[in-house]
């Protein structure tokens, strides 16, 4: 009697868009069986499942839903659950407000045996994870997926799922298992045969590379509201704003020790199709009124550049700008209160 192989249990945080289209991926490959933690769309998805147009799965699925829906991360211990093989997070990375990634999953990490993949944008995202969890792997992935939840439970995946999946060191986590670890990902990803997925063996650039889109055209869309066609059009966006971003961001990695493409900054001006007009997702987090990531796509490499004694004064003004929006959608919030304290400086 042939015994068929065990499904590797996966817990995925962040049913949006992006990790819908993961979740669909692992599950119709077969070697995963996903719970997904949702939350705004739960009462919706519950009830109705997620209907999907995708590029790459094809159009008209309707009411699909993973092996099991949460309305919160599982506490593995007190509800005696099965450890998750893998936990992974594509929730957007909101590191000034708690809780944290590292606090988020804390009860459904099991000690030694979950590795956790970190599917998410942005500089330094791993330490929080690797300071808590250092006997745990832990892998980082850039996804490179146009997938949009265009309202609850309605998915739209519009260009190719693209993923680089590498280890990240911890300290007590072996290099051999940390790799072995990132490759058995990879493979139980790809497994549907639709999207693709590689090993990452130098994380630091892609991360890098991926910031100099980040760092200057998804601020810059967020602070101006505007799509990047427009930018383009208007020349002077791009002049003023987004190549010198892009380039402060490619001295900062070489500072790092990490060398990008020459070219990188022109190649990356254009990189959107022109005539899609395109908002970046933290730009469409703003304007919905959430708050936006960017600590880690913006201060981190900010302070990467400090210590390393480079001048950045475009993402510092940027910078500026994010954590002055931040504060406003915080206040909306009722998260802080505006009022003068004995401490004020400038009361």
């Amino acid at each position: 009697m042939i015994t068929q192989p065990s499904k590797a249990n996966v817990l995925l945080v962040g049913s949006g868009g992006v990790g819908t289209m993961g979740a669909y991926a692992l599950e119709t490959g077969g070697k995963a069986e996903v719970t997904a933690v949702l939350r705004s769309n739960y009462a919706v998805v519950s009830k109705e499942g997620f209907s999907i147009d995708s590029i790459e799965h094809g159009n008209g699925i309707v009411g699909w839903k993973p092996t099991k829906l949460v309305n919160k991360v599982p506490n593995v211990a007190e509800e005696g659950l099965k450890p998750f093989d893998f936990i992974v997070v594509t929730t957007k990375n909101i590191a000034d407000i708690k809780p944290t990634v590292d606090e988020v999953i804390e009860t459904a990490v099991t000690p030694g045996h979950s590795v956790i993949v970190l599917v998410q944008n942005g500089l330094n995202i791993e330490k929080p994870l690797v300071a808590k969890y250092p006997g745990n792997p832990l892998l980082s992935g850039v996804s490179l997926i146009g997938a949009t939840e265009t309202s609850w439970g309605k998915i739209r995946h519009d260009d190719s799922d693209f993923l680089k999946v590498g280890p990240y060191k911890s300290p007590g986590v072996s290099d051999e298992d940390g790799v072995a670890a990132a490759k058995k990902f990879v493979d139980i990803y790809n497994a549907c045969g639709k999207v693709e997925a590689v090993y990452d063996d130098d994380v630091p650039f892609t991360r890098w590379r991926k910031l100099i889109y980040n760092s200057s055209y998804n601020s810059v869309a967020t602070i101006l509201r505007m799509d990047t066609t427009r930018m383009r059009i208007s020349e002077h966006v791009i002049d003023n704003l987004i190549r010198p971003a892009m380039l402060e961001i490619k001295t900062t990695a070489k500072a790092a020790g990490v060398e990008l493409p020459d070219d990188i900054a022109e190649f990356m001006i254009r990189a959107d199709p022109k005539d899609i007009y395109f908002k970046p997702s933290m730009c469409q987090d703003i304007e919905k009124g959430n708050y936006i990531e960017y600590e880690n796509i913006v201060g981190e490499p900010l302070r990467e550049a400090e210590r390393l004694g480079v001048s950045t004064p475009v993402l510092k003004i940027i910078y500026g700008f994010l954590k002055g929006l931040q504060w406003k959608t915080m206040e909306a919030k009722g998260l802080i209160v505006p009022k003068w304290t004995e401490d004020s400086v400038y009361g």
